[in-house]
């Protein structure tokens, strides 16, 4: 994705970072839509979903994806997340989250955008995301539909 957004800044992505829970999955289970919509982006995206994977779960829930399984090290969740974004190169990579172990992470992140699932989303992923959604479908529509960006982070 290469996008210039006008008075704002010009984004070359083509990674996508997602954290599972609260963001993805909720109570276990992905959200409805999400398989397909991140099925599809990976035409264009390396794609990572993060977790630290507390029941052991996530390679089966995920396995219908075309994403890399990414566990976290649990003990400090936020600092890996940023960390993981740094090794990919900041510059190349859309953040998704909306927990506090988040907020570093999509500060670190080229565009990191906040969703407010059925989880809620914590105050400090909305004030470090760049755009803020109401939920994980539409995040994964604007991504399929980039211009959508540019119309929203213009200034």
């Amino acid at each position: 994705m290469n996008l210039n957004i006008p008075d704002y800044k010009k984004i070359e992505i083509d990674k996508i970072v997602f954290d599972l829970n609260g963001t993805i999955a909720c109570d276990g289970s992905l959200i409805r839509g999400v398989k397909a919509g991140i099925n599809s982006l990976a035409a264009d995206f390396d794609i990572y979903i993060l977790t630290a994977d507390t029941f052991g779960t996530a390679a089966e829930l995920l396995k219908d994806l075309k994403a890399e399984l990414v566990i976290i090290d649990s003990s400090d969740g936020s600092k890996f997340k940023a960390d993981f974004i740094k090794k990919l190169g900041c510059k190349n990579v859309i953040a998704v989250g909306n927990g506090n172990n988040d907020a570093l992470m999509l500060k670190k992140a080229e565009l990191g955008i906040a969703v407010i699932g059925p989880e809620g989303t914590a105050a400090g992923a909305l004030r470090e995301a760049d755009l803020i959604s109401r939920e994980i479908n539409d995040v994964l529509a604007i991504l399929s539909k980039p211009k959508r960006l540019k119309a929203t982070l213009r200034k």
